[in-house]
């Protein structure tokens, strides 16, 4: 996925969020209307979220530091995991919290919009619109990268978290105003305002449920996340080609950032090669592997090391950290 399609895709929600969060809002000064406020909120809390993107975005090109050798890729997961707890907590329990209020005071008084009962109408249609296009756009930009996944497989396995962000913050977005629509109709048809409540709690909920999702995968993405399993395979196969190498004994990625790949691996080598040989061949193994990913940064460490057959692989699991005690093994090559 393209940093580029991302940060298209999150310019184009922000322009649109950033208007329709102030026509829903006048819509509410003017209307009173429940199911308004929600929405003016959840579009305000979806532009902050943007900002965050496109701030964590501009974080993670730092340099690589003494601390931080390996750069700051992961900054874009971190801002991710934030817009779930903002969209959780400013978008999803204020509406319902919304929800709650609206309806004990439509109990006690109604609720019945009063003024300016055609707006509400008008600007919750032309917010779908506006809406739409955004989603449009984030929808054109993911199918550059989406391939043959599925929407659902799409969001699981992407390592990039700005699409997947703002596909599921339209996707919200527009069932939210939706349920907006629906709430506020039967207001103004029933004279009751319960409906409003009704709509806004469902919108709350959706919000809830949506920052649940995102919360997931960002936290997964901050754990640390390997490659895909083709671009495993591509790696693996790469290695196990190369001349000099006999077999990869093991090899495990981990996403450094969406576009930054630590690749490590031990390989085995024939017992009778000399140092100059076994150099190539990892020099050579390294190469096949770049090849293999064009368009990630790679940082790749190989571990020459005789075959012993399969019971020098690692059980799963294991951090091939020696035992208290144990002699050190003899330094790895790098690559």
């Amino acid at each position: 996925m393209s940093a580029e399609g991302g940060t298209t895709a999150i310019l184009a929600a922000l322009a649109a969020n950033v208007g329709i969060a102030v026509t829903k809002f006048v819509a509410f000064l003017l209307s009173g209307s429940s199911s308004m406020l929600a929405e003016s909120v959840h579009s305000l809390a979806d532009s902050g979220n943007q900002g965050l993107l496109l701030l964590g975005g501009k974080k993670s090109k730092r340099d690589a530091t003494p601390e931080h050798p390996f750069g700051f890729g992961r900054e874009r997961y971190v801002y991710g995991f934030i817009v779930s707890i903002v969209l959780f907590s400013l978008g999803g329990l204020f509406a319902l919290y919304e929800a709650y209020h609206k309806y004990h005071e439509s109990r006690l008084h109604g609720g019945a919009i009063t003024s300016w009962q055609w707006l509400p109408i008008a600007v919750l249609l032309a917010s779908i619109v506006m809406e739409g296009f955004s989603f449009r756009t984030a929808v054109r930009e993911s199918n550059r990268s989406r391939g043959s996944r599925s929407w659902r497989e799409f969001i699981r396995s992407a390592k990039a978290p700005e699409l997947p962000v703002v596909l599921l913050e339209d996707f919200a977005a527009l069932i939210g105003l939706v349920f907006a629509l629906i709430g506020v109709s039967l207001t103004l048809i029933t004279g009751s305002g319960v409906w409003d409540a009704f709509g806004t709690g469902a919108i709350g909920l959706l919000l809830v449920t949506v920052a649940i999702v995102l919360a997931i995968e960002m936290k997964s993405l901050l754990i640390g996340e390997s490659a895909s399993p083709r671009a495993r395979r591509r790696i693996e196969d790469a290695l196990a080609s190369t001349d000099g190498i006999e077999r990869v004994i093991h090899a495990k990625t981990l996403h450094l950032g969406p576009e930054e790949l630590l690749v490590a691996a031990k390989l085995a080598v024939s017992p009778g090669s000399d140092a100059a040989a076994i150099a190539d061949a990892i020099n050579r193994a390294e190469a096949a592997v770049r090849a293999t990913e064009p368009d990630m940064t790679l940082v790749i460490y190989l571990e020459p090391d005789i075959d012993l057959g399969e019971s020098a692989v690692p059980p799963e699991g294991a951090t091939g950290v020696p035992p208290e005690g144990a002699t050190p093994a003899t330094p790895a090559a790098a690559g």
